[in-house]
């Protein structure tokens, strides 16, 4: 039966940030900082806004998350028709069952919570017990509900907005309608209570913003934009009479209050819908999200009171359409995304993120006039190359767009667009003009790039001055090049095309060196240089290896039932990894030539990167602005890789989530409302299980006992101790007139004291024997042995024998104590050590006793049992260290 992956296991999505759905604020009194929570599909995220760093990461929710709010306790999410409550911003403690569809709307409200699924069923909950405390049901034919709010100072009572674009106050403790409004004829997408009490904000689907006095049903002011329909609305509390709305095209607007007009607004703030709007509390902040998966912080301090751009944390806005690693460590992961950006992501830390620029057709107006006003952007990356030979000195990475045969680069240190755009005269002729750029490659040295173009010609280029060095025949193919690469030694350079042929050629003096033709035609190619095995993508779905040296198919791997959109060698070119649209991955086997892992995914695999260092494979995927990271679990354990039969039905394996096993990216530990999960804590009994624990006494005072005889005679001294010269004393005198000495008195006692100190030398059974004859627990048996140093213990266990006072029983009892020692698997090492001493000063003694070898067997059982597991935990530590230390970092 399928299990999913054998050797790929999901760990990490890289890049998102949020999505469509409004962000939520909260301030932290004892912190004295705000937090800001965003959607991110079936998770939330909480950044600070003070660096936008994340701090927590919730668990998975079974569905994509339609809808947050807050609380000064939890944070509530609605996915489908069910509620959540999370507190500390990732545990789940309440959960509230009861719509019949989705939830879209949430507002908490003290000790309650009110849900407004999509067909207008409102429900008040008890946060605490779970309870429905009210349910009211709207028709969406006569009230649509679209929006809610609680003014201010209005006690137990909420305004509910509808499609039809009337309002409704209602006093939900008495279930009452009080008041309706007629509204303007639009339908209300927004409210939002003011600083000002009884007036709340309107926001209308024709870009209208009426600000309405609810207690005398009075419009005060109205705005009008022309950009759509209002999105979001906030409002300035730092003392300026400011109200902000967002638009659907992803325009800013701040009006001015006091003077009712428009003050100031920010074009292109997102590229899609801003759906998410705060301003924070006294301070001249706003924080604004949208579906672009983008998160910005904007500060108003520029002479028109408008907003700058402070800081801010995005990923892709669109699929990217080919990723690669960067690098020799794994550690970088660089992706070119449908809206034109090139990013690097890092599987360490979210904060060694960056951004490399979206590609312009002119970098320096781009530059003077902003990203926001880009009127010179270039169609997005198809296919790109990277290199790090010669990154600190000139560009080291070439970039083909689609539908251009104009080619980029780029430079990875400095985190911008390179200063070369390579093209070639002749495709500024009229038969040329529709040429395109489909693939490049630059040489392992760093200096060169090659460029395929869909004419057929191979152009070779200097990096580092962006001369033309020559062209590969003329052209190099009579179609399409599908790919290019260069060998490790810059000897061979390979074209393949579309036709399905292969053409080998000298890279230096750009001959003809030999053709390979295959079946059908081809679709792209990968070369691992290592090994100079080629791969070569074919479009009846099969995947030909070809050897670079012999200029010959080697493997033939069929498997795959639609095109071939990855492929990527294992670093030491035992695997070859594909994927397709199909939605499966698969590892072929190239030594056995079969295929040894498949499994399927949800979304199709767009394109997918083994890490050099073999621990993570990257993939991106269809209608999917992250990157998915999967790690290699054939690096922390044995997995059989039998061959796979021919009619195997791969499993589905859930997609990776943001959340990961390692430590979050934390940036505020002390934060605690975002505490971190903490292992447990676990005991020597509990990990007594499965390891074993020591002593850790001293070394000296267990590591030498077996050669105790030996160090006593290195130190024994060379010659005798020499009796010290006779030093003056003075014998005790009697006070008086006539000096007397005094003479010691002998009493019965001191002589009974001294005749009992001569007779205890005989006594040889030492404290040892006594407590395991006096039958004393075993744990104060070795007690007393670890609290004694080497000559002591060496004394203890040789008066166990029957020579020196102990007995057969006695030396039994002591072997039972090692048993025992040897069951819980503590003081190993020093058990270990008493057992040597005593067989090595009673081994005689032992083996003319039935009983003590009969005893001695059993212990030798568990010994090696217990040694066995220990072994083998060396072994799998010592294989690891060996790969990480032999890896090419």
């Amino acid at each position: 039966m399928p299990t999913g992956s054998k050797i790929f296991s999901g760990y990490r999505a890289l890049g998102f940030v949020s999505d469509h759905v409004p962000l939520a604020t909260r301030y932290n009194k004892r912190l004295k900082e705000n937090y800001v929570i965003t959607s991110v599909g079936k998770s939330f995220h909480t950044y600070n806004c003070s660096r936008l760093g994340i701090t927590n990461i919730s668990d998975v929710h079974p569905d994509n998350i339609t809808c947050i709010a807050v609380n000064n306790r939890y944070v509530f999410t609605g996915c489908g028709n069910v509620v959540r409550a999370f507190k500390r911003s990732r545990q789940l403690v309440h959960t509230f069952e009861g719509h019949s569809c989705e939830v879209h709307l949430l507002l908490p409200f003290g000790n309650h919570l009110i849900s407004i699924d999509i067909h207008s069923n409102l429900k008040i909950w008890d946060v605490e017990n779970g309870g429905v405390y009210l349910e009211m049901e709207f028709s969406n034919s006569t009230f649509h509900i679209t929006a809610m709010v609680h003014p201010s100072t209005y006690l137990n009572k909420i305004v509910l907005g509808s499609k039809q674009g009337t309002l409704q106050l209602w006093n939900i403790l008495k279930d009452k309608m009080l008041y309706s409004f007629s509204g303007w004829g639009s339908p209300v997408t927004v409210l939002q209570q003011s600083p000002a009490i009884d007036v709340i904000a309107v926001g209308l689907s024709d870009g209208r913003t009426v600000l309405h006095n609810i207690k005398y049903d009075e419009v005060i002011m109205n705005f009008q934009q022309d950009w759509g329909p209002v999105s979001a609305i906030s409002f300035r509390t730092d003392g300026h009479p400011i109200m902000i709305t967002g638009s659907t095209v992803g325009h800013i607007a701040l009006w001015n209050l006091e003077e009712k007009k428009l003050q100031s607004q920010i074009r292109h703030a997102h590229h899609s819908t801003v759906s998410g709007m705060s301003c924070l509390p006294s301070e001249p902040l706003m924080v604004t999200s949208a579906a672009d998966n983008s998160l910005k912080v904007w500060i108003f301090d520029l002479p028109d009171g408008g907003g700058r751009l402070l800081r801010q944390r995005s990923g892709h806005s669109a699929p990217p359409n080919a990723i690669h690693h960067y690098g020799y460590n794994g550690k970088n992961i660089l992706s070119a995304g449908q809206d034109s950006v090139l990013r690097s992501f890092s599987t360490i830390h979210d904060s060694e993120n960056k951004s490399l620029g979206r590609a312009s057709y002119n970098k320096a107006e781009t530059k003077r006039t902003g990203l926001l006003k880009d009127k010179h952007m270039m169609p997005p990356i198809t296919a790109f190359a990277a290199d790090v030979s010669r990154a600190s000195d000139w560009d080291n990475i070439v970039a083909c767009h689609r539908g251009l045969a104009q080619v980029t680069t780029w430079n990875y240190q400095r985190g911008t667009m390179g200063k070369f755009r390579l093209c070639h005269p002749r495709f500024e002729e009229k038969q040329f003009r529709s040429a395109t750029a489909q693939c490049v490659d630059i040489s392992s040295c760093g200096n060169f790039c090659v460029i395929g173009y869909s004419t057929g010609h191979v152009d070779k280029y200097n990096l580092q001055s962006g001369i033309h060095r020559g062209s590969i025949g003329d052209p190099a193919h009579t179609c399409g090049v599908m790919g290019v690469a260069v060998d490790g030694m810059n000897q061979i350079l390979v074209t393949a095309g579309l036709d399905g042929e292969i053409r080998f050629w000298g890279f230096k003096k750009h001959q003809k060196i030999d053709t390979l033709q295959t079946e059908n035609y081809i679709s792209g190619i990968v070369l691992h240089r290592e090994s100079s095995m080629l791969a070569v993508a074919l479009d009846n779905f099969q995947i030909f290896v070809v050897d670079l040296d012999t200029r010959r198919v080697v493997r033939k791997f069929q498997g795959h039932s639609n095109k071939v959109t990855g492929m990527s060698f294992s670093p030491d070119a035992r695997w070859l990894i594909s994927s397709a649209m199909d939605c499966t991955v698969r590892s072929w086997d190239l030594p056995s030539g079969r295929l040894v892992d498949c499994f399927s995914v949800e979304m199709a695999v767009t394109s997918l990167s083994m890490s050099p260092t073999a621990d993570f494979l990257v993939t991106s995927h269809v209608d999917s602005v992250g990157v998915y990271t999967w790690y290699n679990k054939t690096l922390l354990s044995h997995v059989s890789l039998a061959p796979l039969p021919d009619d195997y039905q791969p499993q589905e394996v859930e997609m990776p989530d943001t959340r990961f096993t390692a430590a979050d990216d934390n940036q505020n530990a002390e934060d605690d409302m975002v505490l971190d999960d903490v292992d447990d804590y676990a005991s020597p009994e509990q990990l007594s299980s499965e390891l074993v624990t020591l002593s850790l006494l001293p070394n000296s005072r267990w590591h030498n006992l077996l050669n105790l005889d030996v160090i006593k005679m290195r130190n024994k001294p060379k010659e005798p101790p020499k009796v010290p010269k006779a030093a003056p004393f003075f014998l005790p005198t009697i006070p008086g007139l006539q000096p007397k000495f005094a003479v010691p008195e002998h009493t019965e006692e001191t002589d009974k004291k001294k005749l009992g100190a001569d007779l205890s030398r005989f006594n040889s059974l030492g404290e040892l024997g006594r407590r395991l004859d006096e039958g004393k627990e075993d744990q104060s048996a070795l007690g007393y042995l670890k609290e004694l140093g080497p000559s002591a213990v060496d004394n203890e266990i040789r008066c166990l024998g029957p020579d020196a006072g102990g007995s057969v029983t006695t030396m039994s009892q002591f072997l039972h104590l090692i048993s025992h020692v040897l069951d819980t698997k503590k003081d190993f090492e020093v058990a270990n050590a008493y057992l040597g001493l005593f067989l090595k000063i009673h081994g005689d003694t032992i083996s003319s006793h039935p009983e003590l070898v009969e005893v001695l067997r059993e212990v030798k059982g568990k010994l090696n049992q217990t040694w066995t597991s220990i072994q083998d935990l060396f072994t799998l530590n010592l294989t690891l260290l060996t790969h990480l230390r032999t890896a090419k970092i």
